[in-house]
């Protein structure tokens, strides 16, 4: 993950120098996840029926070859728009097999569902810090030795990812024996979702949250040229500084045991992010821009991560490889679509205005989740007795 957040950091670097335009770091953003917001669903249906860990090991080769050719392109001198449309397009067909098969495991870290909760903060916590380190590093080595080294160093990671997967030993599911084909699996699990409240709205809430909360990051470059007069350090320093306060969610919430309460998360997530979008889209000085950026960060993973648990503890077990695909479809699709949504925005009617946009839709967003939250604690109770009944009978 710090070789992928270092990617991405010179990623948008390097097509904002060679465009100068916000428009082009939206459409990259999302050619680069609109393979996966397709193809998600249906990578769940085989994660239901293959070996998760032998398919999640076979991904990351894949990724090792597709970053270092990004590396080779870029070191040669022979990188361009095209190039890089083309490289971000096949990480998004990887990644749509990637994230749900990854998704799909942690129920197989936590031995003891109770731990799940858990399990998956301390995940979060991974992944955001390596987001906290990935980017400064990524402006510093830009900045000194090019955008062509952090490629690099992201394809040599998948050595150490490749390693470790190679060295886990982890219980195997077995899928069902009778199989339907990917059609009807994928209908019965769409289906399923649409069936159960909770795990529908709280899927739907992760992906609006993405287009609103999420798309900040789009905006970064063009806050580091023009409004803080900047270099590729300061683009760093900026999308470091939302990491700061998403490790300190993840630490939260990986010290929680149980369910109770995360309802209170998830609403005091929801108005942390949307006034500290709000304070951002005002600051001058980059150092308050930082500390808003940070709040940003707490908020929205306080939001994302809780939503992630409540669907893995929600679902059942022989649909979980489909469901946590829509899951990461709504995750992945956020993020591309308020890209392509605020790039746009921006040219047109500035970065400040568009910014406080999205900060009143994620108030928007949390004022309807208070709104819903009676009913969802009723219909998640109810299906938490459904599901410890039926582990009871078995």
């Amino acid at each position: 993950m710090l070789g992928n957040w270092m990617t991405q950091t010179a990623t948008v670097w390097l097509i904002y120098h060679i465009t100068h335009s916000t428009i082009w770091l939206g459409i990259i953003a999302f050619i680069g996840q609109a393979p996966a917001i397709f193809l998600a669903p249906i990578a769940g249906v085989w994660v239901d029926r293959l070996d998760r860990k032998r398919l999640l090991l076979f991904i990351q080769v894949l990724f090792l070859f597709q970053s270092a050719t990004l590396a080779f392109l870029t070191l040669s001198g022979r990188i361009g728009i095209l190039s890089l449309s083309l490289l971000a397009m096949t990480q998004g067909l990887l990644t749509a097999f990637d994230m749900p098969t990854r998704q799909s495991l942690s129920i197989l870290l936590a031995e003891k569902r109770e731990d799940l909760p858990s399990v998956i903060a301390m995940n979060a916590s991974m992944f955001h810090l390596a987001r906290l380190a990935g980017p400064s590093i990524a402006g510093f080595i830009i900045a000194f030795y090019g955008v062509g080294i952090c490629y690099l160093l992201d394809a040599s990671s998948y050595i150490a990812v490749i390693t470790a997967m190679v060295a886990m030993r982890l219980k195997q599911v077995i899928g069902p024996s009778v199989r339907k084909s990917v059609w009807k699996e994928l209908k019965q699990g769409f289906c399923y979702v649409l069936g159960v409240f909770p795990i529908w709205f709280h899927i739907l809430l992760t992906f609006l949250m993405g287009v609103f909360a999420l798309s900040f990051a789009t905006l970064l470059p063009a806050y580091a040229k023009n409004v803080f007069n900047g270099d590729a350090r300061v683009l760093g320093i900026l999308m470091s500084s939302s990491a700061v306060g998403s490790v300190a969610a993840a630490v939260y919430l990986a010290g929680r045991k149980q369910l109770r309460g995360i309802g209170q998360a998830i609403l005091l997530g929801g108005i942390i992010a949307a006034n500290a979008l709000y304070g951002f889209a005002f600051s001058n000085n980059l150092p308050i821009a930082v500390v808003y950026l940070g709040f940003v960060g707490l908020g929205t993973i306080l939001v994302l991560a809780s939503n992630n648990t409540l669907v893995q503890s929600f679902v059942e077990e022989d649909k979980r490889g489909r469901v946590m695909s829509f899951y990461v479809t709504a995750f992945i699709a956020g993020a591309p679509v308020g890209a392509l949504l605020s790039g746009t925005l921006a040219h047109f009617i500035g970065l400040r205005e568009t910014t406080l946009l999205n900060a009143l839709a994620c108030l928007l967003l949390t004022l309807l989740y208070q709104y819903l939250r009676p009913r969802l604690s009723v219909a998640s109770r109810i299906l938490l007795f459904r599901r410890e009944a039926l582990a009871g009978n078995s």
